[in-house]
C-alpha cells in the first residue's frame, strides 16, 4: 500500500506544551488541540489564533527552518495571507528539530470545494502566483525536487504512468518528452512555493484566503507552482488561471514554454500524489483529478 511516511518522532500535546513552556512561556497554557498530519509535519491549534507546525520526521526539519527565514520576507508583498512564523521554537528537551508557532489561518481547502465552484479562486490564485514568481536572491536555496530539471525523473515518471494510464501512457510521455527534453528556462531563478496542491490552498465562500504549507518554498522554475492549473481546476478555470497570471507576470520567460513546462511538472506530481496517497482520500482524490484533466488535455 502507497501511504504517507511515519512519524518519526510522536507530536504530541503534552510535547508541544512542555516545549512552549520552556520558550515561549506566555503561551504555555492555551489550549492545545491536534489539527492535522501531514507528508512532514504535525499540526496543533493553539489556543483559537495560532497553529504549531512540527516536523515529524528528521527529512522536513530544514524545510521548516526555510519557512522561518523566507516567509517573513515573502508575506508583506503578496496578495493573500501566507502563515509566516509569530514565534520560533528551537530543538530542545529530546525533541531534536526546529518548529514554529503560527497565526490560525481560517478556511477550507479547496480541495474540499466542488470544482464547478473554483472559477474566482482560480483567478486570485493566478494574481497570487503572479506576485510571488519574481527573482529571488542568489543564495537561496535549490531545492532536489522542486523547481529545478525533471529530466532526471522520466524513469519513474514512465513506470507510473504505464502503472495508472496503461492506455494513455504512450501519449502522456510523448507529451511530457516534449517539454522536458527542451533547454532548461533562461533567466533569473524565481521564488516558488513548491508544493502547491489543492490541499495547500485555503478559500472561505468562493473567494482565496490564504496559501500554505511553505516547506518546500525555493527558488527555480515556476512552472512546478503552475501545475495547480491541472492538478486544482476544471480545463476552463485552468485557463482563466493562465490568463490572469500571463497578464500580470513581471518576469520575462517565455510564458508559452513556461506552461508547456506546467503541464510537465503536473504530471510528475499526479504521479508522486498517486503514488503515495493511499490512506489518504482528498490527496488521492487530486492525484484521480490531475489525471483525468492530463488524459483530457
Amino acid at each position: 500500500m502507497a501511504r504517507i511516511p511515519a512519524a518519526e518522532v510522536d507530536v504530541t500535546p503534552e510535547l508541544v506544551r512542555t516545549l512552549l513552556a520552556d520558550q515561549h512561556p506566555d503561551l504555555a497554557d492555551l489550549p492545545i488541540t491536534p489539527f492535522a498530519n501531514g507528508w512532514d509535519n504535525a499540526m496543533l491549534r493553539l489556543g483559537e489564533d495560532l497553529l504549531v507546525r512540527m516536523p515529524r520526521r528528521a527529512l522536513a526539519a530544514e524545510l521548516v527552518e526555510h519557512e522561518q527565514v523566507y516567509l517573513p520576507v515573502l508575506a508583506s508583498r503578496l496578495p493573500t495571507a501566507v502563515p509566516a512564523p509569530v514565534r520560533v521554537g528551537r530543538p530542545a528537551l529530546g525533541y531534536p528539530w526546529s518548529w514554529s508557532v503560527l497565526r490560525w489561518q481560517s478556511g477550507h481547502a479547496l480541495g474540499s470545494v466542488p470544482l464547478s465552484e473554483r472559477a474566482g479562486v482560480a483567478v486570485a490564485l493566478g494574481e497570487f502566483l503572479a506576485a510571488l514568481h519574481t527573482p529571488a536572491p542568489e543564495d537561496v536555496w535549490q531545492s532536489p525536487y522542486r523547481g529545478g530539471s525533471l529530466r532526471t525523473r522520466a524513469d519513474v515518471v514512465a513506470e507510473r504512468t504505464t502503472r495508472y494510464a496503461p492506455d494513455h501512457a504512450e501519449r502522456l510521455m510523448t507529451r511530457w518528452h516534449t517539454a522536458v527534453d527542451q533547454d532548461d528556462p533562461p533567466g533569473p531563478r524565481l521564488w516558488v512555493h513548491g508544493d502547491l496542491h489543492p490541499l495547500n490552498v485555503l478559500v472561505e465562500g468562493a473567494a482565496l484566503a490564504a496559501v500554505i504549507d511553505w516547506g518546500d518554498v525555493t527558488a527555480g522554475d515556476p512552472a512546478c507552482d503552475l501545475a495547480i492549473a491541472w492538478l486544482g481546476f476544471e480545463r476552463a478555470d485552468g485557463a482563466a488561471l493562465r490568463e490572469t497570471y500571463v497578464a500580470a507576470a513581471t518576469h520575462h520567460l517565455d510564458l508559452d514554454l513556461l506552461w508547456t513546462r506546467a503541464e510537465a511538472w503536473a504530471h510528475h506530481l499526479t504521479m508522486v500524489i498517486l503514488d503515495a496517497s493511499d490512506d489518504h482520500p482528498e490527496l488521492a482524490a487530486v492525484g484521480r483529478h490531475g489525471l483525468f484533466r492530463l488524459m483530457g488535455d
